[in-house]
Order: structure tokens, then C-alpha cells, then sequence
């Protein structure tokens, strides 16, 4: 008798790994994506999340991690409720360097002073309110040969690319591209704050390539 509930209670404690597990990995419902990054630049890495749905998301209690996958190690919340279309912004500069760098308006959130840092060969997870997997991003140019190198150039990915974790989808930013690449004040190329491809439009965050936007 002892035995068996013994092994009764081993069994339940493996259920409940499975289920954390499989809600750790399963997708999350809400909508926001990785849709540019940079792991480095003169301006310094960052990372932007879009809101690629149809409803406005809370992003309280969403978390950040690379290769590591450590739910909660980079608290999201301060971008509180983002928008259809809206971008937001990840960096390892300050909020107010990264701003002026990219020449960015006060109606982009960013998160600024990121010690999480991506390397050449990395990760970028995002998990939303409940530990669920809202996207990932697994790239290196390294170890997948042929894919892009974001060191002073962006990588940004079309809609077909979009939460796909596929880096071979992604695009190396170069100025005047489909995306709207510039070039910023520290001399890298990409367009952070705005993901031109959005079917919704954000008041107070227009789009610098609005040939594509109205396409």
C-alpha cells in the first residue's frame, strides 16, 4: 500500500511538470510580436515588440529573456496597454540617448538600460502575463550560415516572417528599404519605434514609409 501511494504521488508530481511546462511553451493568445532587432550598434542592441492584432494588449507582467528562457528575468510592464500597430522598444542604451539617436518621439515606449544582453548567437523570448510563449526569435550567423548579422544594421522581418522563428525570413535594414531604414545619429541602420507593415494605423506614431503602409 505504501508503495503504491508512493507511486501515486510520483505520477501527480510529474503531471503537474507537464502542465507547467506545457503552458510555459504553449503560444499565447495576445498578439505582440518581435519584429526588429539589432544585438549590436553604436546606439547600442535594442529589441522592438509590435502589437500585430486586432485588440489592444496589457503588456503588465510580460517578461523578456534571451537564450537563457528564464520567464520574468526582464519585467515588460512598464509598456502598459500597447495598441493595434504599436511598437515598442527594448534597448540596452538609456531611454533618453535612445531617443535622441533615433530621433524618436515621446509617443514610442522604450525600456531602456537592458543588461540582459543579446550576443551574436542568441535568443530573444517574449512570454506574456502568464509565463505563456508569445514569440521567439533563435538566430546566429555563426551557427545558421547565410542568415543576416545584425552588428550596426537591423534585422526586420515582413508579415509572411512574423512569428515564425525563422532568422532566414529576416532582413538586414539598409537605408531607404522596404521597411523605412535610416540611419541614426551614432551612424546604424534600421527604423525602431514603428513597424511600417501593420494594418493598424497608431495616432501619434506615423509610419516613415507610408508608400508601404498605404500599399
Amino acid at each position: 500500500m505504501k508503495l503504491f501511494r508512493r507511486f501515486r504521488r510520483q505520477i501527480s508530481i510529474s503531471a503537474l511538470v507537464l502542465t507547467f511546462l506545457a503552458a510555459t511553451e504553449a503560444p499565447s493568445p495576445a498578439q505582440v510580436r518581435i519584429t526588429e532587432f539589432m544585438y549590436q550598434g553604436a546606439n547600442q542592441e535594442f529589441i522592438e515588440f509590435t502589437n500585430v492584432g486586432g485588440a489592444a494588449v496589457d503588456m503588465s507582467g510580460w517578461s523578456y529573456d534571451d537564450d537563457s528562457r528564464t520567464i520574468g528575468a526582464v519585467n515588460l510592464s512598464a509598456y502598459g496597454l500597447v495598441l493595434p500597430g504599436q511598437s515598442v522598444l527594448l534597448t540596452e542604451s538609456s531611454e533618453a540617448d535612445f531617443r535622441a539617436a533615433w530621433s524618436l518621439s515621446s509617443s514610442v515606449r522604450i525600456i531602456g538600460g537592458l543588461t540582459t544582453n543579446l550576443g551574436r548567437n542568441d535568443e530573444i523570448n517574449l512570454f506574456d502575463a502568464v509565463g505563456a510563449l508569445a514569440d521567439r526569435l533563435t538566430y546566429g550567423d555563426q551557427n545558421l550560415p547565410g542568415s543576416i548579422r545584425t552588428q550596426t544594421r537591423s534585422g526586420w522581418v515582413m508579415p509572411a516572417g512574423v512569428g515564425q522563428n525563422n532568422i532566414l525570413m529576416w532582413t538586414l535594414a539598409a537605408s531607404g528599404d522596404a521597411s523605412g531604414s535610416r540611419v541614426s545619429a551614432g551612424g546604424d541602420s534600421g527604423n525602431p519605434g514603428v513597424y511600417p507593415f501593420s494594418s493598424f494605423p497608431v495616432p501619434g506614431q506615423q509610419p516613415r514609409n507610408r508608400a508601404v503602409w498605404l500599399s
